[in-house]
């Protein structure tokens, strides 16, 4: 437990890295994930393949191997860039690699949790708006986003839980989130099994308190349609 205490601030160094890289994660996959429902819903058929494929690749390769590729992908073709321009070795950020890995992983599940909420959406709510001559930008301010996002809130919340402890794969290429310190920590004293215990308490910590504010946000969201309703 001393040894503990002793790497405290170390392992919350750790914690907060892993807790923007998951935030940071969530804007990148929820713009994704809503150009992709856009293209799923509204595309051309080049565009809805193009859709298609991305979720399909997504959901059929594991996400190790998907950070990786990106990872060390992304590290060749900076440095073939930066060759073509005079550069010499450019360094990849871990963390922005982490990034946009994690964040393309998980925009292609917010796509069908964004699809699938908007088609829940009854199409004649959005007829009638604009029967009373409502405007594009109206009907979607006024009647879908609203009930859009409350469809949609219990698979983001799904979708965040994953995403925040995928955040513990990022780990092997180096970043010096709360996994990886905790690793290095529990290596250089020989106790192991302490600090992936108290690792393992912070993502249960985590994802409490995720949890609590989804739970909230669906109340706020159920009692605002209710009185609407009434």
């Amino acid at each position: 437990m001393e040894n503990l205490i002793e790497y405290a601030p170390l392992l919350l160094r750790g914690a907060v890295t892993t807790v923007l890289l998951a935030l940071a994660s969530l804007v990148m996959a929820t713009l994704l994930g809503g150009l992709g429902a856009m293209g799923k819903i509204s595309g051309g058929l080049i565009v809805r393949a193009i859709v298609f494929a991305y979720t399909t690749i997504v959901r059929g390769v594991p996400d190790l191997v998907l950070i990786l590729l990106i990872y060390f992908g992304g590290q060749r073709l900076i440095n073939l860039a930066g060759k073509a321009v005079g550069l010499d070795y450019v360094e990849l950020s871990k963390f922005w690699a982490g990034v946009a890995a994690i964040g393309f992983i998980y925009g292609a599940y917010l796509t069908e949790t964004f699809r699938g909420a908007y088609m829940t959406v009854p199409a004649g709510q959005r007829e009638a708006a604009m029967s009373m001559g409502m405007r594009p930008s109206q009907v979607l301010r006024a009647v879908t986003l609203p009930q859009l996002i409350r469809f949609a809130l219990p698979g983001y919340a799904n979708v965040w839980q994953v995403l925040i402890k995928s955040t513990a794969v990022v780990s092997v290429i180096g970043l010096e989130d709360l996994v990886g310190l905790a690793n290095d920590a529990g290596k250089s004293v020989r106790e192991p099994f302490l600090f992936f215990t108290a690792v393992f308490f912070a993502y249960l910590f985590f994802t409490w308190v995720s949890q609590s504010i989804f739970n909230y946000a669906e109340r706020r969201y159920a009692l605002k349609e209710h009185g609407d309703a009434v």
